[in-house]
């Protein structure tokens, strides 16, 4: 058995259940099956896709989306969903670093698509909307029925995601995530959410990210639930569908919550059909927590990365008002450590590093054994956040150990910018923090300290990361320094750099 069973046997059971609401259409458990199926048989039998192959998308949040995953479930394929907020030149290394033999991309996406198709002669490029001179529409690769779509070899063993998240390093790295890391992934967001088939889940999250695709989604399929898909988040568009939609489940991040609390109609939206909203991606503010509390809808923050697929710890509903801040207890299917740097588990209320070891944690990074090695040890991943454990069992989140700024529920991390201000002429030394924002939480600003014969121009140093790097990891802004702390070592106190920004 594999992924794909998920929709064959509901279809069995409940072949006229809406499996998603997309737009104005419901698709019920039987058409998603035929058409995972169909689409499984597209890519095996004109795409040449065959099991262990890595199959791209770039899109927004669509049914085609989710017929992939089960379609290449089907096959024993991966699927390597792209970041569309990611400049080309990122695109293009992550296909290239994957190997993908096919890309499936929305027609709002060929332009950057066409860019960097002559660096990828490997990968055939496939229009999922059609209307794209040059490239063949998926509807027209479809018209052949009949096809034999099995592939041996695809199990829940097989991998099934390779999902890029940005390293410290300044190169993306791949997390692997099995068919077996979604199936327990699954069951564990059952434990989280009581989740059943009558339920409705609000998807507005885009699903490139484990956060959008996993915390209810795939699960809410899982159970035979149905999902209400969003193509993008837009907070009016939410709101209407929350009152409308009566949706009884939904995952919002805080940056999601902050421009809710602005809309207009927020004081007067009917929450009355959530039993709850999942939250999460950073360490969640409050005052947002208590503004969602005020319209009786509980709050449970759920902790976890791409490499946890993501639910490692969550809180439960019972817990949310007397437990705000906190990230809850470990799933049922996930074991938690907290250490200190000798790698010794640490008493209570003592912070440390966590540690999480589960079913639903990656195999490794794709085609980087040192990565792997380093994230990876004696089966315990490193997540390199720190946090501690209370009496009670309670995991509260303290600081992040890794050199990474969360913004608006991405990862940047510093590196990636760093290495762009190297390459800039009249910079002697540079680097990244992340200040603290209203409405993303954190952003990045580059602290720059000049040769003494250049110039200070931070228009141009800003100029540089234009169609390099995606706009949101661009820093705000550029502030000059006479020169960076470093300890004995040589290493920047990024600490003290962030004490002293507002002196800066």
């Amino acid at each position: 058995m594999n992924l794909s069973h998920w929709l064959e046997r509901w279809a069995e059971q409940a072949p006229e259940r809406p499996a998603l609401r997309f737009e104005t259409r419901d698709i019920s458990y039987a058409e998603m099956f035929e058409r995972s199926r169909d689409l499984a048989a597209t890519l095996k039998h004109r795409l040449g896709v065959e099991c262990g192959d890595r199959v791209a998308h770039l899109g927004y949040n669509s049914p085609e989306l989710i017929l992939l995953i089960f379609a290449c479930a089907r096959l024993g394929a991966m699927l390597v969903p792209l970041n569309w907020r990611l400049a080309a030149p990122e695109h293009a290394f992550i296909v290239a670093n994957a190997g993908a033999k096919a890309w499936l991309f929305d027609a709002a996406f060929a332009e950057t698509v066409t860019s960097v198709l002559p660096g990828l002669p490997a990968c055939r490029p496939v229009c999922i909307d059609g209307g794209v001179p040059g490239f063949p529409a998926l509807a027209e690769l479809e018209r052949e029925a009949g096809w034999d779509d099995a592939n041996t070899g695809s199990d829940y063993a097989a991998p099934l995601l390779i999902v890029y998240t940005s390293g410290t390093t300044g190169r993306p790295k791949g997390a692997v995530l099995s068919q077996d890391a979604m199936l327990w992934n699954a069951i564990n967001s059952t434990a989280m959410h009581d989740l059943t088939s009558r339920d409705r889940v609000l998807t507005t999250l885009p699903m490139f990210h484990v956060g959008g695709l996993n915390i209810q989604t795939l699960p809410a399929l899982h159970a035979g639930a149905t999902v209400i898909l969003h193509r993008r988040f837009e907070p009016a568009a939410c709101l209407a569908a929350i009152e409308a939609e009566r949706p009884t489940l939904a995952v919002l991040v805080p940056a999601q919550i902050t421009t809710l609390l602005v809309e207009p109609r927020w004081a007067t939206t009917d929450f009355s059909s959530l039993r709850l909203i999942a939250t999460g991606s950073s360490i969640v503010p409050r005052p947002l927590i208590e503004a969602i509390h005020a319209r009786g809808v509980p709050v449970i923050p759920v902790y976890g990365s791409t490499e946890t697929a993501p639910i490692a710890i969550f809180l439960r509903p019972e817990d949310a008002q007397a437990r705000i801040g906190s990230t809850g207890k470990p799933a049922p299917h996930c074991e938690i450590r907290i250490i200190d740097d000798t790698g010794a588990d640490v008493a209570d209320g003592r912070s440390g590093e966590l540690l999480v070891r589960g079913r639903n944690v990656m195999t490794g990074y794709w085609q980087d054994p040192g990565a792997t090695a380093e994230a990876l040890r004696d089966g315990w991943f490193h997540t390199g956040d720190v946090g501690h454990r209370d009496a009670a069992g309670f995991i509260w989140i303290d600081d992040r150990k890794k050199d990474v700024i969360i913004s608006g529920g991405e990862n940047i991390y510093p590196a990636e910018l760093e290495a762009v201000l190297a390459e800039l002429p009249g910079i002697a030394e540079s680097a990244v923090i992340g200040a603290p924002d209203a409405r993303w939480s954190e952003v990045p600003v580059a602290i720059v300290v000049m040769t003494p014969s250049a110039a200070a121009d931070a228009e141009a140093i800003l100029a540089a990361f234009q169609g390099r790097l995606a706009r949101f990891k661009h820093p705000r802004r550029v502030v000059f320094a006479d020169r960076l702390p470093r300890n004995s070592i040589g290493k920047v106190q990024k600490h003290e750099l962030r004490a002293r920004l507002h002196e800066l």
